[in-house]
């Protein structure tokens, strides 16, 4: 990829975890419209929220077209990137892959559970940028999606005239706050958050256990710089998220264990 990216004339292609019909993505279908006429969307046509980068191995996936370029699938966010990069738009691949906006935001250990940022990966392997939105919103309020519309197109212009790196994905969170109270933009670090013991046991009529799994909890104060500390202030996060998971702090340290040399680079 050469930076900057020509944005008038790019090839922009949308997913997300949430389905093809979910508001969050009209909103990002909004934001890539007022950048670009090219604008696909290939999503999942149910909501496969925490269905992280799974891929559907045991059955056939259908692609089903609702109207030009705008496609359904059958299967997870990771399908429907891997579907739409190497057979949907195969004349043509996409020049970025925009994922979201999510429905509540992916911070922290989000990340390795969320369709949202799984998407954005799935771009990133087969070499595509990709950046994953995700609005986070109050439980019990009507959700409030000005913050990811109002900001959305001047962030992506501002993202795709810098760039970033391969093998990297950018991860946005906007704060759940009306968009005159954002009060920026902070560029974070990936926040850590314990999970919950909030497992809800109910019996169903046949006296059958069954058990919700809840939401993860956010334990304040929230580690300076961070996605958690950034959302919670108001701010709208924004996270490069490196592909390559290995400690090399670690990697250095085990090779003295097994008696092997080591590149000092």
């Amino acid at each position: 990829m050469t930076w900057p990216l020509d944005v008038g004339n790019a090839r922009i292609l949308i997913t997300n975890d949430d389905g093809y019909y979910a508001p969050g993505l009209q909103v990002l279908v909004r934001i890539a419209r007022s950048l670009s006429e090219d604008v696909w969307v290939v999503a999942p046509e149910s909501e496969q929220s925490g269905a992280g980068h799974s891929l559907t191995l045991r059955r056939p996936l259908h692609a089903r077209e609702h109207q030009p370029n705008w496609f359904s699938v059958n299967g997870t966010p990771t399908d429907c990137v891997l579907l739409a990069v190497n057979s949907l738009m195969k004349g043509k691949l996409p020049d970025i892959v925009l994922s979201g906006v999510n429905r509540h935001g992916n911070l922290a250990d989000d990340l390795t559970y969320s369709g949202t940022v799984s998407a954005a990966m799935e771009a990133t392997i087969l070499g595509v940028p990709a950046v994953a939105f995700s609005q986070e919103l109050i439980d019990g309020q009507p959700a409030d999606w000005t913050p990811a519309e109002i900001f959305g197109p001047n962030l992506l212009r501002r993202i795709l005239h810098e760039g970033f790196p391969e093998n990297t994905l950018l991860n946005v969170n906007f704060p759940p706050v009306p968009a005159d109270q954002v009060k920026g933009i902070h560029l974070t670090s990936q926040g850590r958050r314990k999970s919950g013991d909030d497992i809800m046991e109910v019996t169903d009529p046949r006296g059958a256990r069954h058990y919700w799994i809840g939401h993860m909890q956010s334990m304040k104060p929230y580690a300076e710089g961070t996605d958690l500390a950034a959302i919670d202030a108001g701010y709208i996060s924004v996270t490069p998220v490196k592909m390559d998971m290995t400690d090399y702090e670690t990697l250095k340290s085990l090779h003295g264990a097994f008696h092997l040399e080591h590149s000092t680079d």
